[in-house]
């Protein structure tokens, strides 16, 4: 028989492998930039290693969705959307707070942290680039990713404006325009 699920299956094998490494970078990285924000008093590391773990969680919603039928797919990015909705609202919250009961980020370690985590996303992208055309959980992962990119080299621009002016609102900026970009994100989910 000539017309097997054979390519569905091969497919799938990729995608699930591909989504497994994304999986393991975002959640190291929203470890590894949770403990940094905490520790530099940073609004974009906390809010960028937030967005890694809601990454993290739609990598798992997505490796779930694979092999399954279109409309579970469609479930798993529309819970993606409204989780990024919710770490947005999350993001303006944390940086309300920092604005009326002050921080002191560190410059140095908000720019080394935001390096780091960039080539995690780069190497993301990299994996996901393939896919970045394909079924709607694959095009959701591809705009997370995408996003993440643009929030690292956010934190890593506001890291050197803290470090020059010596002071924090940089800090506080970049923290609402992560929130911004996660905003649009969730707003354009496929």
């Amino acid at each position: 028989m000539s017309n097997c699920a054979c390519d569905v299956d091969a497919g799938d094998a990729v995608e699930r492998r591909t989504l497994w490494w994304v999986f393991a970078i975002n959640a190291t990285m929203f470890l590894v930039e949770g403990g940094a924000g905490l520790w530099a008093d940073s609004s974009g590391l906390l809010a960028d290693s937030l967005d890694m773990a809601f990454d993290a969680a739609l990598y798992s919603a997505a490796l779930y969705a694979i092999g399954r039928p279109h409309h579970w797919k469609t479930r798993a990015t529309t819970l993606f959307g409204w989780s990024l909705l919710l770490l947005a609202a999350g993001v303006i919250i944390d940086a309300l707070r920092r604005f009326v009961y002050g921080s002191e980020p560190e410059s140095m370690i908000m720019i080394l942290v935001s390096v780091l985590a960039l080539a995690a996303n780069v190497t993301c992208l990299m994996f996901l680039t393939r896919h970045r055309q394909g079924e709607v959980h694959m095009r959701a992962a591809y705009i997370c990713s995408s996003n993440d990119v643009l929030a690292n080299m956010g934190v890593i621009f506001s890291g050197g404006l803290v470090w020059f002016f010596s002071n924090r609102w940089p800090d506080l900026v970049v923290g609402l325009a992560i929130a911004l970009i996660v905003l649009r994100g969730g707003l354009s989910n496929p």
